[in-house]
């Protein structure tokens, strides 16, 4: 390290600590630019880390998605599918299970939202959903000795129900009489975002609920061990079974990365407008030199400075008003998105039903968002900085002396 770097290294300290005397003499302008700088910053850091979230989120869901599942279509609808379909099915080698489904949507008139009704075999017996944890409530015993069916609900469906201590739940088939159901468990509040609106419950229960006819289905849930083989067995299937609709996982996780980036780029739009209102409070900030701003530097020019120093003590300046606002700006989005679970973006992200999952995403910091962040908030300041601080640094010595 020889003395010509300590003498640069000297002089960009000195230039650095004039340029903080500076921001303080003017501390309440400087003040006012940092506040919105942050709130600016804070609102950008805040949507893209709720969706960093979310898209973990979504990853833990595809856990829970069959390899293939198997639909019957009609005229351009979903129709039930018949169960001679498992058999056609197993025909194709390479399969290791295929389980029939009724699902189905249920209208809760009091509360205006709509259950999502899952019907599975090897119920109560085995897990509702494979990998989703799920809290115990009554016994067994209690549910024979009711003589009513047992079904697993979801936190917000229990809440919506509002069953407090109680059991037992009554709903109406599509004839209006009533069908009884004892809950015996509930799902885990950390899976909400797939459990939050479920009622799982045995497929016969499903089919008489719906009024199903006993030898249909939903539709077919296929487990394939080999995940190199998926696509495969995908097509042999559309082609034995004519008429029908196969998604793969795969296709699935495509589905939501699709319905998160186009809400994500959908609320990015929305928030350039609040950058560009900054930008435009930037450059008039400091565009607007005042006259003792004027006053001091044309004495730093009287005194020798160069038209460079002067630029590189406005651009530290911009430079520490910048990084205090991106680490507060950045910290209170994250406190935003721990202890609040991001309720400014969470309609926006997750859509206004009535029954919304009670998610709570956790902030996941990765390189891509932070320079997002950064190049939609510090970028446009500095640009906007630049050349009011070089008209600033062009005053002649002696134009206000």
């Amino acid at each position: 390290m020889g003395p010509g770097y300590l003498i640069s290294l000297r002089r960009q300290r000195n230039l650095l600590d004039f340029a903080l005397g500076s921001l303080w003499r003017a501390r309440w302008k400087n003040g006012g630019i940092v506040v919105v700088f942050s709130l600016v910053i804070f609102i950008i850091a805040s949507f893209r880390l709720m969706v960093a979230g979310l898209e973990q989120a979504s990853t833990a869901v595809l856990a829970t998605v069959p390899d293939i599942t198997v639909q019957r279509l009609v005229a351009g609808r979903q129709m039930p599918v018949p169960l001679w379909w498992v058999e056609e099915s197993g025909a194709v080698f390479g399969i290791r299970s295929i389980k029939p489904r009724v699902w189905g949507y249920y209208f809760h008139e009091t509360s205006g939202a709509n259950f999502t009704i899952i019907g599975v075999e090897d119920f109560p017996g085995g897990e509702p959903l494979p990998g989703v944890a799920m809290q115990a409530v009554s016994a067994d015993e209690q549910v024979e000795e009711n003589q009513f069916s047992p079904v697993v609900l979801g936190q917000a469906v229990h809440q919506m129900l509002a069953l407090g201590d109680r059991v037992n739940v009554s709903l109406f088939r599509p004839d209006l009489t009533l069908k009884g159901f004892s809950v015996v468990g509930l799902f885990a509040p950390q899976t909400g975002l797939v459990t939050d609106d479920l009622m799982v419950m045995a497929i016969d229960d499903a089919r008489d609920l719906f009024a199903l006819a006993p030898h249909n289905a939903t539709d077919l849930l296929i487990s394939v061990p080999n995940p190199l083989e998926v696509d495969t067995i995908a097509q042999k299937l559309m082609a034995k079974l004519p008429g029908s609709r196969v998604i793969t996982k795969a296709q699935i996780g495509k589905t939501y990365n699709a319905a998160f980036g186009w809400r994500s780029g959908f609320g990015m739009i929305c928030l350039i407008g609040t950058v560009a209102a900054f930008v435009i409070l930037a450059w008039d900030k400091a565009a607007g030199l005042s006259p003792e701003q004027r006053r001091e530097v044309a004495l730093l020019k009287t005194l020798g400075w160069q038209t460079g120093d002067v630029m590189a003590i406005r651009f530290m300046e911009s430079l520490v008003v910048c990084v205090v606002a991106f680490l507060v700006g950045t910290g209170l989005a994250w406190a935003h998105i721990v202890f609040t679970d991001g309720f400014l973006f969470k309609p926006l992200l997750l859509g206004w039903s009535v029954l919304r999952p009670s998610l709570s995403p956790v902030p996941v910091i990765r390189f891509d968002d932070v320079l997002i962040i950064f190049v939609m908030s510090v970028v446009p300041y500095l640009a906007a900085t630049i050349v009011p601080a070089w008209r600033g640094a062009m005053i002649r010595a002696d134009a206000t002396l």
